[in-house]
Protein backbone atom coordinates (compact mmCIF):
# COMPACT_ATOMS: atom_id res chain seq x y z
CA UNK A 1 0.00 0.00 0.00
CA UNK A 2 0.82 3.50 -0.21
CA UNK A 3 1.58 5.75 2.68
CA UNK A 4 0.44 9.64 2.50
CA UNK A 5 2.08 12.40 4.28
CA UNK A 6 0.06 15.25 5.23
CA UNK A 7 1.09 18.42 6.94
CA UNK A 8 -1.38 19.43 9.93
CA UNK A 9 -3.01 15.95 8.98
CA UNK A 10 -6.31 15.22 10.82
CA UNK A 11 -5.53 13.00 13.70
CA UNK A 12 -7.49 11.09 16.15
CA UNK A 13 -6.04 11.51 19.69
CA UNK A 14 -6.86 8.34 20.71
CA UNK A 15 -4.84 6.77 17.95
CA UNK A 16 -1.82 9.17 18.21
CA UNK A 17 -1.72 8.38 21.96
CA UNK A 18 -1.62 4.82 21.18
CA UNK A 19 1.29 5.14 18.62
CA UNK A 20 3.22 7.53 21.18
CA UNK A 21 3.43 4.77 23.57
CA UNK A 22 3.77 1.97 21.82
CA UNK A 23 6.87 3.98 20.13
CA UNK A 24 8.18 5.19 23.17
CA UNK A 25 7.66 2.51 25.51
CA UNK A 26 5.01 3.85 28.49
CA UNK A 27 1.17 3.23 28.78
CA UNK A 28 -1.10 5.60 26.59
CA UNK A 29 -1.99 8.65 28.84
CA UNK A 30 -5.05 9.63 27.18
CA UNK A 31 -3.35 12.99 26.00
CA UNK A 32 -5.56 15.29 24.08
CA UNK A 33 -3.20 16.00 21.63
CA UNK A 34 -5.13 18.13 18.90
CA UNK A 35 -5.42 20.91 21.40
CA UNK A 36 -1.57 20.58 22.83
CA UNK A 37 -0.76 20.70 18.64
CA UNK A 38 -2.75 23.54 17.71
CA UNK A 39 -1.79 25.56 21.03
CA UNK A 40 1.79 24.53 20.73
CA UNK A 41 3.07 23.76 17.02
CA UNK A 42 4.02 25.36 13.93
CA UNK A 43 2.71 22.23 12.67
CA UNK A 44 3.05 18.35 12.63
CA UNK A 45 3.24 15.58 10.00
CA UNK A 46 1.00 12.50 10.06
CA UNK A 47 2.21 9.49 7.58
CA UNK A 48 -1.04 7.13 7.08
CA UNK A 49 -1.67 4.26 5.12
CA UNK A 50 -5.06 2.85 5.07
CA UNK A 51 -6.82 4.77 7.18
CA UNK A 52 -4.41 3.65 10.14
CA UNK A 53 -1.10 6.11 11.57
CA UNK A 54 1.78 4.93 10.77
CA UNK A 55 3.92 7.53 12.11
CA UNK A 56 3.76 11.14 13.37
CA UNK A 57 6.49 14.33 14.03
CA UNK A 58 5.54 17.46 15.96
CA UNK A 59 7.20 20.43 14.59
CA UNK A 60 6.94 22.92 17.58
CA UNK A 61 8.79 26.90 17.04
CA UNK A 62 9.99 29.92 18.67
CA UNK A 63 7.36 31.68 16.49
CA UNK A 64 10.36 33.05 14.24
CA UNK A 65 14.01 31.26 13.12
CA UNK A 66 14.01 28.25 15.01
CA UNK A 67 11.52 24.54 14.87
CA UNK A 68 12.12 21.68 16.44
CA UNK A 69 11.64 18.37 15.84
CA UNK A 70 9.06 16.60 18.88
CA UNK A 71 7.93 13.30 18.97
CA UNK A 72 9.20 11.45 16.09
CA UNK A 73 7.43 8.12 16.00
CA UNK A 74 6.55 5.27 13.38
CA UNK A 75 4.64 2.40 14.44
CA UNK A 76 6.87 -1.16 14.53
CA UNK A 77 5.72 -2.73 11.58
CA UNK A 78 6.25 0.64 9.45
CA UNK A 79 9.87 1.14 10.85
CA UNK A 80 13.43 0.81 8.31
CA UNK A 81 10.87 1.40 5.37
CA UNK A 82 11.93 5.22 5.17
CA UNK A 83 8.59 6.39 6.56
CA UNK A 84 10.73 8.50 9.77
CA UNK A 85 12.90 9.98 6.95
CA UNK A 86 10.07 11.27 4.88
CA UNK A 87 8.52 12.39 7.97
CA UNK A 88 11.40 14.53 8.66
CA UNK A 89 11.89 15.38 4.72
CA UNK A 90 7.93 17.19 5.09
CA UNK A 91 8.61 18.46 8.47
CA UNK A 92 11.81 20.84 6.92
CA UNK A 93 9.80 21.94 4.17
CA UNK A 94 7.08 23.11 5.72
CA UNK A 95 9.25 24.72 8.35
CA UNK A 96 11.48 26.81 6.06
CA UNK A 97 8.15 27.40 3.90
CA UNK A 98 7.10 29.28 7.30
CA UNK A 99 10.34 30.94 7.26
CA UNK A 100 12.06 29.35 9.59
CA UNK A 101 16.39 29.28 9.18
CA UNK A 102 16.62 26.53 11.79
CA UNK A 103 15.65 23.32 12.43
CA UNK A 104 16.78 21.46 15.43
CA UNK A 105 16.61 17.68 17.21
CA UNK A 106 17.36 16.38 19.93
CA UNK A 107 17.84 12.32 20.21
CA UNK A 108 19.43 9.50 22.12
CA UNK A 109 22.41 8.09 21.10
CA UNK A 110 20.69 4.71 19.33
CA UNK A 111 19.27 7.59 17.50
CA UNK A 112 22.51 8.89 15.82
CA UNK A 113 22.46 7.11 12.77
CA UNK A 114 18.46 8.07 11.73
CA UNK A 115 18.53 11.81 12.20
CA UNK A 116 22.32 12.42 11.03
CA UNK A 117 23.15 9.92 8.51
CA UNK A 118 19.65 9.42 7.11
CA UNK A 119 18.48 12.87 7.72
CA UNK A 120 21.10 15.26 7.21
CA UNK A 121 21.27 16.83 10.74
CA UNK A 122 24.42 17.58 11.62
CA UNK A 123 25.88 17.68 15.39
CA UNK A 124 26.13 20.85 17.73
CA UNK A 125 27.26 21.59 20.97
CA UNK A 126 23.57 22.01 23.12
CA UNK A 127 23.33 21.65 26.77
CA UNK A 128 20.27 19.93 29.02
CA UNK A 129 19.02 20.41 32.19
CA UNK A 130 16.60 17.28 33.78
CA UNK A 131 13.56 19.15 35.34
Amino acid sequence: MTITYRWRGDLDNAALDALHADGFGHPATGTDWRTRLERHSLGWVCAGEDGALAGFVNVAWDGGDHAFLLDTVVARDHRSRGVGTRLVEVAAEHARAAGCEWLHVDFEDHLRAFYLDACGFRTTAAGLIAL
